[in-house]
């Protein structure tokens, strides 16, 4: 093993190759990318799962790029790169088998060391990420870092461009992996044809959508430039928090209280400048097909017609849950106001409004190492607009200090730097943290 250069390198000697499909995904194969993927461009999303050694015991890195090999097969449209139609400028993918980047690294730290930190930046070392461009051709879409801790034990960190799909795809990619390493270990593999849905909302040209906002035109880089410095932060709701806080507001879901709390409490931090529309994305119950791979999550936008920061949470969490008819997607709308311009104009959807994405559904315990499910999975979101985004994401169920079963949640938000420490204090008078 080699030794750390500095003290502060705690992911070291990171080794960087390429994995692509087993058999040639054939000449001339493209992917067209339709308006809501290249709404999705400027967002990236990180993914880090985190197993014991006891998971990974007789697991290999050859194990895991072998299994990759077959998983590939499938999903050969990760693997290509993005170009531009020579006649529109329009982008899509050509599905070249140039392959993801395999990334390789070492940690001095246990995982349960790692786990009890609260500093959210130290898991960016666990992802390695790249933005698409300057050179769009040259650019990988996805990069899967394996980092072996002390213990024995390891993390797989995803780096995913959403203009392949959104959380529920990244997680169904992950979770056929593991199904694939399964199968190698008995030397067999499984039938799988992951399919892309694109163009599955017809436009329509009716209003503007109020969950995605235009952009400065980036070009080749396809990075967001912020108008101040954003800041990523998250915390545990135990059992205990959650039934304190359902007994205040009622019969409605975990999700939707947790909601209507954070957006109260962050009215409440920007004195004067309250969101009075936020976003908010949950699972499409009709996308149900994990061989599936694309952006399907329902967006709708939910707007209060009264102060958010002086509200009662019940009036705040029942319009968010009795605000769900179809009416209010705006898949459509993003939809048309991207072709309007066959795809030349830069969009964002996460922090376009304050952003609430709902992940309790994607599936994020499913993928398994010798039959073991992750310690923790962990997501977050790259390139998020100023109005910042909330990912609400399930924990394992089931410790000590929790009754076996109960829901527990991770909350993950993305805010402005400024508004951070104090939302913290809010959250504290809650009490949540």
């Amino acid at each position: 093993m080699v030794p750390p250069q500095q003290d502060h390198d705690l992911v070291y000697n990171l080794r960087l190759s390429s994995v692509g499909p087993g058999c040639v995904t054939g000449s001339d194969v493209v992917h067209d990318l339709s308006g809501l993927d290249l709404t999705m461009k400027l967002h990236y999303l990180k993914a880090v799962y985190f197993f014991s050694s006891h998971a990974v015991e007789g697991l290999t890195i050859m194990n895991m790029k072998e299994a990759m090999f077959y998983l590939l097969n499938d999903y050969y449209i990760t693997c290509g790169r993005i170009k531009r139609s020579e006649s529109s400028g329009r982008p899509y993918i050509k599905c070249n088998d140039c392959g993801i980047r395999f990334v390789e690294g070492v940690c001095d730290e246990t995982v349960d060391e790692w786990l009890e930190t609260d500093d959210d930046s130290k898991r960016n070392l666990l992802v390695y990420h790249r933005a698409i461009g300057p050179e769009l051709s040259f650019s990988p879409l996805v990069y899967l870092q394996v980092t072996q801790f002390k213990c024995g034990g390891i993390s797989l960190g995803l780096s995913w461009a959403h203009i392949l799909g959104d959380a529920f795809s990244v997680s169904n990619f992950i979770n056929n992996w593991g199904q694939h390493m399964a199968m190698v270990n008995v030397n067999s593999s499984p039938a799988l044809a992951p399919r892309s849905l694109t163009n599955t909302a017809k436009p329509e040209a009716p209003s503007e959508p109020l969950s995605a906002k235009q952009v400065n035109h980036v070009g080749d880089l396809w990075v967001l430039a912020n108008n101040c410095k954003m800041e990523t932060f998250s915390f545990n709701l135990t059992t205990q928090h959650l039934s304190n806080l359902q007994a205040k507001i009622g019969s409605v879901s975990a999700f939707d209280s947790i909601c209507a709390l954070l957006w109260r409490a962050i009215a409440k931090v920007r004195e004067g400048f309250e969101p009075q529309i936020v976003t908010v994305c949950r699972k499409d119950p009709c996308h149900d097909d994990n061989n599936v791979l694309g952006n399907n999550q329902i967006i709708r936008t939910i707007k209060a017609s009264f102060l958010v920061g002086e509200s009662d949470l019940n009036k705040l969490a029942t319009l968010i849950a009795n605000d769900q008819g179809q009416v209010c997607d705006e898949r459509n709308r993003i939809e048309a106001a991207v072709e309007k311009d066959n795809g030349s104009t830069d969009y964002i959807v996460y922090g376009s409004n304050l952003t609430f994405v709902n992940l309790e559904n994607a599936g994020l315990y499913e993928l398994e190492l010798n039959g073991e499910k992750p310690k923790l999975a962990y997501y977050s979101i790259q390139g998020v607009g100023d109005e910042g985004a909330v990912l609400i994401l399930p924990l394992p169920h089931g410790s000590a200090a929790e009754n076996e079963g109960e829901p527990r949640y991770l909350v993950n938000l993305t805010l402005p730097e400024g508004q951070v420490f104090k939302l913290k204090a809010e959250l504290k008078r809650a009490p949540l943290l």
